[in-house]
């Protein structure tokens, strides 16, 4: 998140015009590699679970089958909200208010997507109402879905150095408990090390023959284009241009300091 320098040049229209199709040459060889990489992504193994899970949803307890609704996949945001805190992680917080409005369009195309968290579902029911939002909440406390799925980490494999998430346990940045981490803990109610034992990511299921098989799993930087607000920033003039924390959930950021203007 460090800030990136702004590069300012004034020049011709002709000149904007060429470098800008220098750009779109990048962009078109950018996209028809992110094509090729989701027929890498869709083409991994899919992994039989023969656990059993049992989620607590508003219609009442459900298998992991029943989360699919009668459609044939799954997307699983694994949403930071552990039983101890107060209110959700600012983070997921901001790349839910981008998938909110679209998971009725996933249903309709055959794909379900669930926000799963470990918080009781009371908590996560009376938050998505705080939030606005529709999108399906379910509960993964009575099961162990999220440690299975290297979402969860107990304090015991956090002090003995075993956490293995984003397919490493080389150690992550959150790890080490930053100063904007235990920011991000505080606005959520709890502590850094409580606050860091539930991790974000996204996983996938498909449901064939009455058997849910996992096909994918992403985490980290792994995430990045779940944030769609990020999407634009990348195309706005001075693009991401940050420094440490600076979003909020939405409603809050009347109370935090204002963005300072690039040409003030």
């Amino acid at each position: 998140m460090d800030k990136q320098p702004m590069v300012s040049r004034s020049g011709t229209r002709q000149e904007w015009l060429a470098a800008r199709l220098d750009l779109l040459a990048a962009e078109k060889e950018l996209t028809r590699r992110s094509d090729a990489l989701a027929q890498q992504r869709q083409a991994l193994p899919w992994v039989a679970l023969d656990k059993p899970y049992q989620f607590d949803t508003e219609a009442g307890s459900a298998s992991l089958a029943e989360l699919f609704q009668g459609r044939s996949q799954l997307l699983v945001y694994h949403f930071m909200f552990g039983p101890d805190y107060a209110a959700g992680c600012p983070s997921c917080s901001m790349v839910a208010d981008g998938f909110n409005g679209f998971t009725e369009h996933l249903a309709q195309h055959d794909v379900m997507l669930w926000a799963v968290s470990r918080a009781p579902l009371h908590k996560l029911l009376g938050f998505r109402q705080r939030m606005g939002w529709r999108f399906p909440w379910a509960s993964s406390a009575p099961c162990d879905f999220n440690a299975d799925f290297n979402v969860y980490f107990t304090e015991a494999q956090q002090q003995s150095g075993t956490v293995n998430y984003n397919f490493s346990n080389a150690g992550h940045a959150m790890d080490v408990l930053p100063p904007p981490v235990l920011e991000i803990a505080a606005g959520c109610g709890t502590d850094g090390a409580t606050f860091i034992q539930d991790r974000p990511g996204l996983s996938a299921f498909v449901l064939r023959d009455g058997v849910v098989y996992h096909t994918y799993s992403a985490y980290a930087r792994g995430l990045d284009a779940m944030w769609g607000a990020y999407q634009w920033l990348d195309r706005a003039p001075l693009g991401r241009n940050e420094t440490g924390i600076w979003w909020r959930r939405r409603g809050e950021y009347a109370a935090a300091p204002a963005a300072a203007s690039c040409c003030a």
